[in-house]
């Protein structure tokens, strides 16, 4: 006997509408230099713009019901 098929009627869900990611503000360095104050903070700042879009993003998912709290 073959495996049943799950049907699926109505509107699938969606995740509601995420930002992407901002443009960076830090910039490369070169020539093995160590970065300074501001370029550390910077890539910092960075990082947690990442984080934040991506966590936001996780939560669209789960709140849509596509992934598992």
């Amino acid at each position: 006997m073959p495996a049943s098929k799950a049907a699926y009627y109505g509107t699938k869900p969606r995740a509601t509408a995420v930002a992407n990611v901002p443009a960076l503000t830090s910039a490369q360095i070169t020539g093995g230099e160590s970065p300074t104050e501001a370029e550390y903070n910077a890539l910092q700042a960075d990082l947690a713009a990442t984080r934040t879009a991506l966590n936001n993003a996780l939560a669209a998912l789960r709140t849509a019901g596509l992934m598992a709290p």
